[in-house]
């Protein structure tokens, strides 16, 4: 078995616990990497032990001493995430998709309409599943709804169909009053 890589820590166990109070958990890990190094200096700690002492991977931590031997703790510290994707989706565009679903009248009847609808006024075609997060995280929608009314129904027959199922519904309490009462 090979001997652990030894690792000198130019930096005081002080001034890395001061360092550990103004990063992010991110970088935090790596600075208690260093802190366990300096902390056991008369000792060499192999990458695997050093895991199991922060709870990371050995591979992370081989990363981890690699870079402070290249650059030291600037280099460390460096956090080289990119950050949040942008949407894409642009505001304009949000406006106009949330006015469509919003419209009573549209007519779509799921996200595959609404994929379509896109494609169509937009000229950019957006997956399924983007879509319906997308929907999900901005106007509240979900994939499984009430069934929508009918786009073509005239407003005058629904007033009608409502006062002729008042009346049947109130022949129909009779029979069935005058039935229990026999």
């Amino acid at each position: 078995m090979s001997k652990a890589k030894q690792l000198i820590v130019k930096e005081s166990v002080r001034e890395l616990k001061h360092l550990l109070i103004t990063v992010n958990v991110t970088i935090s890990s790596r600075l208690r990497m260093l802190i366990a190094i300096k902390s056991n200096e008369g000792e060499s700690l192999s990458k695997r032990k050093l895991g199991k002492l922060l709870g990371v991977s050995s591979s992370s931590i081989q990363i981890w001493r690699s870079l402070y031997e290249q650059g030291g703790i600037s280099l460390l510290m460096e956090d080289k995430r990119i950050g949040f994707k942008p949407s894409i989706i642009t505001p304009s565009e949000h406006e106009k998709i949330e006015a469509k679903l919003n419209d009573p009248c549209n007519g779509l009847r799921g996200y595959v309409e609404l994929q379509q609808w896109i494609q169509e006024e937009f000229g950019k075609s957006v997956k399924y599943n983007t879509l319906l997060k997308y929907c999900g995280r901005n106007f509240g929608s979900k994939s499984k709804v009430s069934r929508k009314s009918h786009v073509k129904k005239a407003p005058e027959a629904v007033e009608e169909l409502k006062k002729t199922s008042d009346k049947s519904v109130g022949t129909s309490t009779k029979k069935t009053n005058m039935s229990t009462k026999k």
